[in-house]
């Protein structure tokens, strides 16, 4: 029998908190003179009424540890209880917005997807614009400390690989969760904060700057603007570039930076293969584009190494209209959103880290076959890749693109159109952003889909953002019975 009671302490004070960072947006709303700061003071009193009721009624039940049962739980239920709370505000300040559409606005929030259904953004109240920004920090900030501390004992997709890397940095070890996941706060939010400065210096005003800075890290990809960044200039777009790129960058390596241990940044295979792929599907989108098209060099340099980095990281920034490139680059698009960025990073999707392993076991098994009697053991990075890993990465291939499969077919009988049904598939479960098709607006916005679809989509944010697996084991009968 599971005690609920320790999962459900931690999920009260995660409440606790989101309801007191509901007070920013509030304040935010009073200095712009908008009225709804009430809807925030409001929704901050709910979320931390019911979470501190929950930790008072729990208060005795905390033990030395989680159990590994417990951990799955709470990865879960955290991201599906913020949301509901995080929708609050939405479907309160927005008269027109159902709860359906504050749901898959917040769901899309906290696990930083950027599908969004609000257009008009300009109009809208700036404490909603804040916090919908806010969410993706948040939920960067929680899937970074998720992949770093609960993934390797869940031996999630291979996770297990970093299971002493997450606590050992080149031999200062971190014997408490509690003391790396202060660090990585700092270095998240210190890297938000020279992201934001960026912004401010490339002429962006201070509220933009500060909520597309909170974006760019968590690579979520809310903007201010319905156009996103095609209206900013070119410096503001390298900028973005730069930084959503780093966004995509494994964690533990700044902290190692840190603390004085350079090797390991610039040896990580991931880091290496990250850059390389990031280049060639510029290049092959670059070179299609220069053949294709009548334009000058730099802009669509830029054009292109925005959209290709934005989507690779799984950010989800647009400064053009990419469906207008041809099916070729909008192909590329689409497989680089499938591999997305390092793991313990912001990013999303299957990570550098799975394609890597994938590969060694690829070319190891075709050694075999050459050889029957030979022995090849997999190694990746100078580790030893154990069986456990790679049966684990396989399984995560497995679930992912049946799970692709399966969600494209459900959506296309929801009622999409099979090409917006496919990418709207595809941006959900990859966490990715933008769709393409019939029925997305001209802003990339998804009002229209029908509610069945949107409810496929938070389903699909969910299980994609918490890597597949995590949330297919609760529906075990044997993950109940212990």
């Amino acid at each position: 029998m599971i005690d609920f009671r320790p999962v459900a302490n931690i999920i009260g004070w995660l409440l606790v908190a989101l309801g007191a960072i509901m007070l920013v947006p509030s304040l935010v709303d009073l200095v712009y003179g908008s009225q709804d700061y009430r809807v925030f003071l409001i929704s901050s009193f709910v979320t931390m009424v019911a979470g501190g009721l929950v930790v008072i009624a729990t208060s005795n039940a905390l033990g030395p540890a989680l159990t590994l049962r417990q951990s799955f739980l709470v990865t879960t239920l955290s991201w599906v209880v913020l949301p509901v709370f995080g929708a609050i505000p939405l479907e309160m300040a927005l008269d027109h917005i159902s709860w359906t559409d504050a749901i898959f606005e917040s769901m899309s929030g906290i696990t930083t997807t950027g599908s969004t259904v609000f257009d008009n953004l300009e109009s809208m109240p700036p404490g909603i614009l804040l916090w919908r920004s806010i969410l993706q920090w948040l939920g960067g900030l929680g899937i970074v400390l998720v992949a770093l501390i609960f993934l390797p004992v869940m031996k999630v997709g291979g996770m297990q690989h970093f299971r002493s890397e997450g606590f050992d940095t080149m031999g200062k070890v971190l014997p408490r969760a509690a003391d790396i996941s202060w660090m990585l706060l700092q270095i998240y939010a210190g890297l938000t904060i020279l992201c934001a400065a960026a912004y401010l210096l490339c002429g962006m005003s201070t509220f933009d700057a500060v909520n597309h800075a909170l974006t760019t890290l968590s690579t979520g990809g809310f903007s201010t603007r319905d156009t996103s960044f095609a209206l900013y200039d070119n410096e503001t777009h390298w900028v973005s570039i730069g930084f959503m790129w780093l966004a995509g960058l494994p964690f533990i390596r700044y902290l190692q930076l840190i603390n004085g241990s350079y090797k390991p940044f610039f040896a990580d295979i991931q880091i290496r293969a990250y850059f390389r792929w990031t280049l060639y599907a510029i290049g092959a989108v670059l070179a299609y584009r220069l053949l294709h098209e009548n334009a000058e060099t730099d802009g669509i340099l830029r054009e292109t190494a925005f959209n290709v980095v934005s989507v690779f990281s799984g950010t989800g920034f647009g400064s053009a209209d990419v469906s207008a490139w041809g099916d070729f680059p909008i192909l590329v698009l689409i497989v680089v959103g499938f591999i997305g960025a390092c793991t313990a990073s912001t990013g999303c999707s299957l990570k550098v880290f799975r394609f890597l392993v994938l590969f060694e076991a690829i070319r190891a098994q075709l050694k075999q076959l050459v050889y029957p009697n030979r022995v090849v053991p997999l190694h990746l990075d100078g580790r030893r890749l154990e069986s456990g890993v790679v049966d684990s990465v396989v399984v995560m291939f497995t679930a992912f693109v049946v799970g692709f499969g399966v969600l494209t077919v459900l959506l296309s009988l929801s009622g999409l159109e099979m090409r917006t049904a496919l990418t709207a598939a595809w941006t959900s479960i990859c966490n990715v952003g933008p769709a393409f098709g019939p029925g997305v607006g001209p802003t990339g916005a998804m009002h229209d889909f029908p509610a069945l679809s949107k409810w496929l989509m938070i389903l699909a944010m969910l299980m994609g953002r918490l890597e597949m697996v995590a949330v297919l084991v609760l529906v075990l009968p044997r993950f109940w019975r212990g």
